[in-house]
């Protein structure tokens, strides 16, 4: 599992490790991963001897991490120059290095020729608002070529605690973290500015908490988690799934989403409202009924709100489906209609999956302040309704109310970008709630699978929304495997 932290418990981590070691080990330790990194990336394409490195050098230990580095690559033959964007707050001890080991510094911004690898060591985790606006011009005129950037820690000009990108930023190829992640690396949109991550170790772990501020699944921890049935396994012990959804507008909308459920491992899937024509006709297993949802017989979760659209019935299905003492998932226009003190006053879990536009409309704020502060969003959202919440997008995140850290899913993709992608997720963890999983692991592997099952179907292909699921079985085979 991936784990990330805010910057406080990173700069107390790194304060009482450098307090056990000697003066300037820890960023050698640092210099000397990032260096590695440098090498591979420069090897991709060529070699390192005889290379052209171009450092963009901040204040700070940051810069200093970026200085020594260079020093490294310079002794195995790189040519190595910098851009230094503070000169007079630069770290001292890195440039001393640095020209001790054969780099150079450049006055001018527009002497760098040419460059196989630009490195952004700019701003550090410290930094706040975006780049300034010499930093802008620098770094429009060095990353316009045809050269990988490379960041140091996180690319310049995001916030490392919430993932925001609050103005001009670099946008990497690649990043080199030190000690762990921090959550910007893992959160759109600061995310899409990281490129390909990788982390150092630097002695960091022991000093960190147990409990981080943000964790991703891998592939190991969501096998962990997958409901397997045993020889002894029938239905109700796998799991019955209740689904109130679809209508006579939008009858499609059961169908993915019973279709997510039934690919979920659901033992059976009772259907009730008024899309069971379409239901039967592509899965004739479903158990299905004209509703109301309490009188479809026995469930062990319920899936109420994809499709539904407007009316008094389809208000009743989600005030029906609420007061049942089941976990319950409640997605697109049943989080329009549901009863906000209903939800808070449930005692069964309760899962909302919003995207970003019905998020805002539950918190009563713009839909652009939910996609520049997605970290801020969820956790608003499970604090404000007692519930867990996946604020599905492009980085989807689960949270609950509490102190649990927050959860990102690793497997988004732009291929989920469908009409009733999100039908079927609904489906798909609704079958796991019903087969028992807690609501955070639920929505988590929930999340996980469907972006595999994309990804599987996809394979650089349009794909629809059906295809995603008929994919999940094979991503549960992937995890599995």
């Amino acid at each position: 599992m991936r784990h990330a932290y805010s910057v406080q418990t990173v700069r107390a981590a790194e304060q009482a490790l450098m307090a056990r070691l000697p003066d300037g080990a820890l960023m050698q330790r640092a210099a000397a991963g990032l260096a590695v990194a440098c090498g591979d990336l420069l090897r991709r394409n060529g070699r390192v001897y005889g290379s052209r490195v171009l450092l963009l050098v901040g204040s700070g230990d940051n810069g200093g991490d970026t200085l020594h580095a260079g020093a490294r690559l310079a002794r195995r033959g790189a040519g190595v120059r910098a851009l230094l964007t503070s000169p007079d707050k630069v770290h001292r001890g890195g440039l001393a290095a640095l020209l001790a080991a054969g780099g150079q510094v450049l006055d001018d911004p527009g002497g760098f020729g040419p460059v196989d690898l630009v490195v952004d060591g700019i701003t550090g985790i410290g930094g706040r608002g975006g780049l300034r606006p010499e930093a802008q011009e620098l770094v429009r005129a060095v990353t316009g070529g045809h050269a990988p950037v490379l960041a140091v820690d996180l690319p310049s000009g995001v916030d490392a605690d919430t993932g925001q990108v609050p103005g001009a930023a670099v946008r990497a190829d690649a990043t080199v973290t030190f000690g762990t992640y921090k959550p910007a690396l893992l959160i759109d949109p600061a995310a899409e500015h990281a490129g390909a991550l990788r982390l150092v170790d630097i002695g960091l772990t022991p000093e960190l908490p147990g409990r981080p501020d943000l964790e991703a699944l891998q592939y190991a921890d969501v096998a962990a988690l997958l409901p397997v049935p045993a020889g002894e396994s029938d239905k109700y012990r796998r799991g019955v799934v209740g689904v109130a959804a679809g209508s006579e507008r939008y009858p499609g909308a059961a169908v993915l989403a019973v279709a997510g459920a039934l690919r979920g491992g659901a033992g059976a899937v009772r259907y009730a409202g008024p899309g069971a024509d379409a239901v039967i006709a592509r899965f004739p297993e479903t158990l299905v009924h004209p509703g109301p949802p309490s009188k479809a017989g026995r469930v062990q979760a319920w899936v109420a709100g994809p499709g539904l659209g407007d009316g008094t019935q389809a208000a009743d299905a989600v005030s029906d489906v609420l007061a049942a003492d089941v976990p319950v998932l409640i997605d697109a226009d049943g989080l329009r209609l549901m009863d906000a003190a209903a939800v808070r006053s449930r005692t069964a879990a309760t899962v909302l999956t919003p995207h970003a536009g019905e998020a805002a409309a539950l918190l009563g704020v713009a839909r652009e302040e939910v996609e520049a502060g997605r970290l801020a969003a969820v956790r608003e959202l499970a604090a404000r309704y007692r519930a867990t919440v996946l604020l599905k997008g492009s980085t989807t995140l689960v949270a609950e109310a509490g102190d649990a850290p927050v959860r990102v899913n690793p497997t988004g993709t732009s291929w989920l970008a469908t009409a009733g992608s999100g039908d079927v997720l609904s489906g798909l963890t609704g079958s796991l709630l019903a087969a028992g999983l807690a609501p955070r692991d639920a929505a988590s592997v929930g999340a996980y699978l469907h972006g595999l099952a994309a990804r599987r179907a996809a394979d650089g292909a349009p794909v629809a929304a059906q295809d995603v699921a008929d994919a999940i079985p094979a991503a549960w085979r992937d995890v599995r495997a």
